[in-house]
C-alpha cells in the first residue's frame, strides 16, 4: 500500500466537517489545475482550427462568403454525430445542467455529458455559432475537480467544494477574471457564501489565473476597448440605459425559453440541423454577427460611430444567439451576452458621444452594457460588478457600473417579472436545485465527522445471547446483529421493547440497518431514518462493504439541526 493510502482515511475524516482546512485548499488548488489544462486545451483547439479559414480568431468576416455559410452546417453535423455516439441530451449541458448536479449530486458530472460538452463545444464555438466558452468551461471545469474528489473516495460534502473550485478555475482560465470567477460560483452555481467554501475556490481560480495567463498572456478580449472617465452629468442618461437593459434581458429570456419550449419535442438531429442553417443564412448576411464576442467588440471598437452596422450586428447577433442555444447547440450564454451588451452599450453611446463631439466614451459604454445585460438575464449583478472591474482596469468605471447594474437588475425583477436564464431552464425540465432546509444543513456534513463507535456486533446470535448482551450495555452504547443469509449480511439494531413485553411476546426488537457509504453526508442519514425518527445507520467502506466502521444514530441527526447556527 502506497504511503498516501495510508494518510487517505485521516484526510477523508478530516474534509468530512464543514471547516477551512489546508488539505482541502491543496485539493482545491489541484483540481483547479487539471481544470485550467483541460479549458486551455479547450481554447487552443477552438484556435487551431478557425487558423485554418480564419484570419483573426472568432472574426468570421474575414472568410469568404462560399466557405463561411458551410461552417456552421459541417458544424452540426459533427456535433450530431459526437451526440449519437455518446448517447448525448441537448437539455443536460452547460450552467443549468451543472446546478442542478452540485445541488442533487454534489457537482459529480457524466462522463458522456462532458465529452459532448469538450468535443461539441470545441466544434460549436469553431464553426462559428453564437454561443460562448464559458459553459463548456464550467461543465469540464466541475469534471476535472470532482473526479479527484471521487478517485481518492472523499466525503461528498468535499467533493461538491471541489466542483465549485473546478468551475473557479475554469471560468478564470475562460476570461482571466479570477475574482468574478469566485463570485459567479458563490453567487449563480453553489447560491451560497461560507468561509471554509470561499477560501478554496479562491485558491482554485488563482490557479486557473495563473495557468492561462502563462499561455495566453495577461490581457483579454476587453483589452481592446479605451475605458476613460465619465463625469457626473451621464449619470442620469446611465439610468435610462439601464432600463434599456434590463427590457432587453426580459425579451431575451422571455424568447429563449419560447424557443426551447416550442422546439422541445423535435429529435436532436433536426434542431441542430435548423440551427446550422439558421446560422448559415443568417451568418451569410450579416458574418460579424457569428462567433462569440471577440468579434462584435472589434466591429464596436473600430465602428463607434457606425449605427447602421452596430444595429445590424445586434439584430444577428441577438437572433444567432437564441436560435443556437434554444435549438440545443452546446455552448454558454455568458459569452454571447457579452458581445450583446457591448455592441448595444456602444449604441447607446452615440447620444451622449455627440453631444460631447467626441467618441471617446464609446468604450466605457460598451463595457458597462456588458455590465448591465449580464446583471439582469442572469441575475449575477455582484458577478457582473466585479467583471467590469476586473476587465476595464479602471476604478473610475464602479460607480458608472453600480448605477447600471442596480438600475437594469431592479427593471428586469419588478417590472418584467424577469428570473434568471438558468433558473427558468431549471424550471421548465424540471431538474430540482433547491434544497430544503434540513438538507441544506446536512448536505455540508460527511458521516465520518459524526461518527459511532459505541457498539457491540454480534453475529448470528438467538434471543438469549442479545438478552445477556443487553443486559450488559451502557448508554448510549447499541448493540447491532449481524445475519447471513444466502451470502448476503444483514445488520440488525437489537433492544427492548417495553410494548412486546407487555403483550407477553419477546422483549425483545430487532430494527432493520441501512448501510451507507462513507461518502455518503448527514443528509442520506435523514432521508433513510426521518419516517422512523429513530434507529440508526451503519457505514461502510467501499471496499468492504460487510465491514461496519461505524453508526450514526437519529439524535446525532436531530442534534445537529437543533445546533445548525453554532455549526454552520
Amino acid at each position: 500500500m502506497q504511503r498516501w493510502q495510508i494518510w487517505l482515511p485521516a484526510l477523508q475524516r478530516r474534509l468530512a466537517l464543514p471547516q477551512t482546512s489546508l488539505q482541502l485548499s491543496i485539493l482545491g488548488m489541484l483540481g483547479g489545475l487539471a481544470a485550467a489544462i483541460l479549458i486551455i486545451l479547450f481554447r487552443l483547439a477552438i484556435i487551431g482550427i478557425q487558423s485554418f479559414f480564419l484570419a483573426r480568431s472568432d472574426d468570421f468576416s474575414t472568410v469568404s462568403a462560399d466557405i463561411r455559410w458551410i461552417l456552421p452546417l459541417a458544424g452540426a453535423v459533427l456535433i450530431g454525430a459526437i451526440a449519437g455516439i455518446t448517447g448525448y441530451k441537448h437539455y443536460r449541458l452547460g450552467i443549468p445542467f451543472v446546478i442542478h448536479r452540485i445541488k442533487l449530486k454534489y457537482g459529480m458530472m457524466p462522463t458522456r455529458n462532458t465529452l459532448n460538452q469538450f468535443f461539441g463545444g470545441i466544434l460549436a464555438l469553431a464553426s462559428g455559432f453564437s454561443v460562448g466558452r464559458e459553459g463548456p468551461s464550467v461543465h469540464l471545469g466541475a469534471y476535472s475537480a470532482s473526479t479527484l474528489g471521487k478517485y481518492l473516495k472523499l466525503p461528498y460534502n468535499s467533493i461538491r467544494i471541489l466542483a465549485g473550485c473546478g468551475i473557479a478555475a475554469g471560468i478564470s482560465a475562460s476570461f482571466n477574471t479570477p475574482l468574478a470567477a469566485v463570485i459567479f460560483v458563490m453567487e449563480v452555481v453553489l447560491r451560497e457564501y461560507r468561509v471554509h467554501v470561499f477560501i478554496p475556490i479562491m485558491l482554485s481560480s488563482v490557479v486557473g489565473a495563473l495557468v492561462t495567463q502563462s499561455v495566453f498572456g495577461s490581457g483579454n478580449e476587453l483589452a481592446l476597448l479605451n475605458i476613460v472617465a465619465i463625469s457626473g452629468w451621464h449619470l442620469p442618461y446611465l439610468v435610462l440605459c439601464g432600463i434599456v437593459f434590463g427590457a432587453i434581458a426580459f425579451v431575451f429570456n422571455k424568447n429563449m425559453m419560447r424557443l426551447i419550449k416550442l422546439f422541445k419535442k423535435w429529435p436532436l438531429i433536426l434542431r441542430l440541423a435548423l440551427a446550422g442553417a439558421l446560422t448559415a443564412a443568417i451568418g451569410y448576411l450579416i458574418p460579424h454577427a457569428m462567433g462569440a464576442e471577440t468579434g462584435a467588440i472589434f466591429y464596436a471598437v473600430n465602428a463607434p460611430n457606425d449605427v447602421t452596422l452596430l444595429l445590424t450586428i445586434f439584430i444577428g447577433k441577438m437572433l444567432l444567439t437564441l436560435f443556437a442555444l434554444g435549438l440545443g447547440v452546446p455552448g454558454g450564454v455568458i459569452g454571447p451576452i457579452f458581445g450583446i451588451g457591448i455592441v448595444l452599450g456602444t449604441l447607446l453611446a452615440i447620444i451622449p458621444s455627440a453631444v460631447i463631439g467626441d467618441n471617446s466614451i464609446a468604450g466605457t459604454y460598451a463595457v458597462l452594457g456588458m455590465a448591465g445585460l449580464m446583471a439582469a438575464t442572469m441575475h449575477a449583478p455582484l458577478a457582473a460588478l466585479v467583471a467590469v472591474m476586473e476587465l476595464a482596469h479602471s476604478p473610475g468605471i464602479i460607480i458608472p457600473a453600480m448605477l447600471v447594474i442596480t438600475t437594469a437588475y431592479i427593471t428586469g425583477v419588478q417590472f418584467f417579472n424577469n428570473k434568471s436564464i438558468f433558473l427558468l431552464q431549471l424550471d421548465f425540465l424540471q431538474m430540482p436545485y433547491k434544497l430544503s432546509p434540513a438538507d441544506d444543513v446536512l448536505q455540508k456534513v460527511g458521516v465520518l465527522a459524526l461518527l459511532d463507535n459505541q457498539y457491540q456486533v454480534l453475529d448470528n446470535p438467538d434471543d438469549q445471547q442479545v438478552q445477556h448482551a443487553l443486559d450488559k450495555l451502557e448508554p448510549p452504547q447499541q448493540l447491532l446483529v449481524q445475519r447471513h443469509q444466502d451470502s448476503e449480511t444483514e445488520y440488525f439494531l437489537a433492544s427492548y421493547d417495553v410494548h412486546l413485553s407487555m403483550t407477553g411476546a419477546s422483549a425483545i426488537q430487532y430494527i432493520p440497518l441501512h448501510g451507507l457509504n462513507h461518502q455518503a453526508t448527514m443528509a442520506e442519514v435523514f432521508a433513510i431514518l426521518e419516517d422512523r425518527r429513530e434507529g440508526a445507520v451503519y457505514i461502510y467502506r467501499e471496499e468492504q462493504p460487510q465491514q461496519v466502521i461505524g453508526i450514526i444514530r437519529w439524535d446525532q441527526v436531530r442534534s445537529l439541526l437543533v445546533k445548525q447556527n453554532n455549526l454552520l
